[in-house]
């Protein structure tokens, strides 16, 4: 199963900026994708963003135009910048990775027998 190591995430205050990236084991062939997910307290997990490994992507409604997903080929390597942030991105986010993906769209995609990332942790001061 690929494996997954993040990074980034911490403390920023509203209108700040943060970055994850999510690092992959092995090269996610071309069926699979990448992607976020968020789960705030009390709160069910969201999809937030994902990647498919012909690049394109999607975006969750509320975030669009404010997080960009992107991936490094060479390093097996997805980020999500998250510019203007907003008290509710606060969540713990979590990369995920499949080798077969479907159904993409609204920063979620169906993914078969997913990896998980361990999860780090972002919170947003108002």
């Amino acid at each position: 199963q690929i494996q997954l190591v993040e990074s980034g995430g911490g403390s920023a205050q509203a209108g700040g900026s943060l970055m994850l990236s999510c690092a992959a084991s092995e090269h996610i062939p071309e069926k699979g994708c990448m992607g976020w997910f968020r789960q705030a307290p009390g709160k069910e997990r969201e999809g937030v963003a994902h990647i498919a490994s012909d690049g394109s992507t999607s975006y969750r409604d509320s975030v669009k135009g404010r997080f960009t997903i992107a991936e490094d080929n060479a390093k097996n390597t997805m980020y999500l910048f998250m510019n203007n942030l907003k008290p509710e991105d606060a969540a713990r986010y979590n990369c995920a990775a499949s080798t077969l993906c479907a159904n993409c769209g609204d920063g979620y995609c169906y993914m078969l027998n997913p990896s998980w990332g361990q999860g780090t942790q972002v919170t947003v001061s108002s």
